[in-house]
């Protein structure tokens, strides 16, 4: 009994590995395929995994069109294939959507307390020894002596940079703890930002912005940003944004080294700064307790919101850009709908003044004051934190880590990775931003972003705004139209006196009479059409007789150059 099932299980062994074996040639493999399509029949795994019904209906397109019955409006057969072809695309395109739901096996996961017990009295030593290895290696502390420090992580949460107020500045790999660079820039930092790949970043110094790469050599001196406060980077338009003591706005294009825009908003020391990242307006807070929003087209702000009554301490958007978060030394904390610009949603009053304020991909809200953070999860309803953690020295600045459940924290003394398990996104689109991509990869990114590169003249309050049709202008355009374009030659009505002399008059001379008028009109029309024509190109710079390139083939033939 046991040979026998030994000499079963062999031979069976035998076909799976003729049929994986792919030196053999197609006619053998395509009988190879069908084979193997009856043993999964037969066997364990019958074709493919069932999809839910739930994840089709999520995706459906809608019921169709009823192709049995008479009232589908289809009359012959060919246009009825084509109408099933179509819906067996649909159907296919439907179940493949839902099936690559499958694949995104990860989820975000919160904590859980047990009866009796709350999420904020677990300490982070806790957490980190009931998680797994790698991720227990995502929470440590860095002792650092260079005071206060700034922090910023790269668009895909690999990389980190950190810079400190008496001139230390370092980047490296947080996850594989591997430096890249660390110097002494011997002047103050005041704030630092990556650029759009982890070769580059900004440092807001003393007096000026430079810009190093990750050997920490100084490439460019931005000597138009001087005494900067605050530094943006906006990755779908390549610009550098930055904020001055002196209330100057600045927007530097990095892809070709020009300054977009740089004027005074005559609001005195911006302290404050923020992007919107649905939009890349700034979000700027003032003293006078208004939060005011810039675009680099307009020396005037496009929106402008009272939030409090004393001066903004600390400002932040939701990733979605639906809500913003803003703190005065008061001690309130308020909620604001950016689509709507009007009144708070939701307000609180918290033990002590919020001084840094940022937002998870999954909209958890990060709250610093003084040497404590909290971390508020659905606070909406409770109005309680999710997590607190007390550090040993002041706050100075805090940001989400993209994809990792990693909160990362400066202060005046170093840099402590926290771990706030649910605030990340489980699943990234390697496309968008990957934390695994190798040096072709990031290659290949870049060069693509370059051609997806977003023009500064963009960047509205109203991103929707840009697909819509100018009503307006095009009713204007319609209106010039029939007016000139299409002008048609006045009638002629020709009555010709009547004459009673012999051989004056006649039908034929009638004709020839009116045929010589409707002429000389049509050409007064043509002569009008073409005067217009040279009063709107020369309003749009484009001057007859004037070459201009590959744009003459455009122009009227009469303007066109003859030589």
């Amino acid at each position: 009994m046991e040979a026998s099932a030994k000499d079963a299980e062999g031979k069976h062994l035998n076909e799976i590995v003729t049929i994986v074996d792919i030196s053999r040639p197609k006619w053998r493999r395509k009988q190879d395929d069908v084979r193997s399509l009856r043993l999964n029949k037969r066997g364990k795994y019958p074709g493919k995994a069932p999809v839910a019904k739930e994840k089709l209906e999520k995706h459906s397109r809608g019921p169709g069109i009823n192709l049995k019955s008479n009232r589908s409006g289809i009359r012959t057969k060919v246009h009825r294939d084509r109408w099933e072809k179509k819906e067996r695309a649909i159907e296919y395109s439907t179940e493949q959507a839902a099936r690559t739901e499958l694949l995104l096996t990860e989820a975000q996961g919160f904590l859980e307390p047990d009866a009796g017990e709350t999420t904020t009295q677990y300490t982070q030593g806790q957490i980190a020894e009931n998680v797994d290895i790698t991720s227990a290696t995502k929470q440590f502390n860095i002792n650092l002596d260079f005071g206060s420090y700034r922090l910023r992580y790269t668009r895909n949460g690999r990389h980190l940079i950190l810079g400190g107020k008496l001139g230390h500045v370092a980047a490296f790999d947080w996850v594989t703890k591997t430096l890249a660079c660390e110097m002494n820039v011997m002047e103050s930092v005041h704030d630092v930002a990556w650029l759009h790949i982890e070769t580059m970043f900004a440092v807001a110094q003393k007096q000026w912005v430079h810009i190093y790469d990750n050997q920490g050599i100084e490439i460019h001196c931005l000597k138009n940003m001087n005494k900067v406060t605050r530094l943006e980077f906006l990755p779908y338009h390549f610009l550098l944004a930055s904020a001055s003591e002196e209330g100057y706005l600045a927007w530097l294009d990095v892809s070709i080294g020009k300054m977009i825009s740089r004027y005074n908003t005559k609001l005195g020391n911006l302290s404050v700064m923020t992007q919107n990242p649905s939009n890349a307006i700034l979000c700027v807070g003032h003293a006078k307790g208004v939060v005011s929003m810039w675009s680099p087209n307009t020396r005037e702000p496009v929106a402008k919101m009272l939030c409090h009554k004393q001066a903004i301490a600390a400002c932040a958007v939701h990733p979605h850009g639906t809500y913003m978060a803003t703190s005065c030394p008061d001690r309130s904390l308020r909620i604001w709908d950016v689509r709507k610009l009007s009144g708070p949603l939701h307000t609180l009053v918290l033990r002590s003044a919020a001084q840094e304020l940022s937002y998870s991909q999954k909209g958890l809200l990060s709250v610093a004051s003084g040497n404590i953070v909290e971390v508020y999860k659905d606070w909406v309803e409770n109005g309680k934190p999710y997590l607190r953690h007390k550090s040993s020295w002041g706050i100075t600045g805090q940001q989400f880590c993209p994809y990792e459940d990693v909160l990362g924290i400066a202060t005046a003394k170093g840099f402590q990775s926290l771990l706030v398990p649910g605030s990340a996104e489980a699943n990234f689109d390697a496309l968008e931003s990957n934390p695994f991509q190798t040096k072709s990869q990031r290659r290949e990114a870049e060069v693509k972003a370059l051609l997806d590169k977003i023009q500064p003249e963009l960047i509205t309050l109203e991103p929707s705004a840009v697909a819509e049709v100018d009503l307006p202008t095009m009713r204007d355009q319609f209106e010039a139209k029939k007016k000139l374009l299409h002008l048609k030659p006045k009638k002629i009505n020709f009555e010709p006196r009547k004459t009673k002399a012999k051989g004056k008059g006649g039908t034929a001379k009638i004709v020839k009479t009116k045929k010589i008028l409707k002429d000389l009109s049509r050409q007064e029309t043509i002569k009008t059409m073409h005067e217009d024509r040279a009063v709107r190109c020369t309003a749009n710079k484009l001057l007859p007789g004037k070459s201009h390139g590959v744009l003459d083939r455009f122009l009227p033939k009469t303007m066109q150059n003859t030589n």
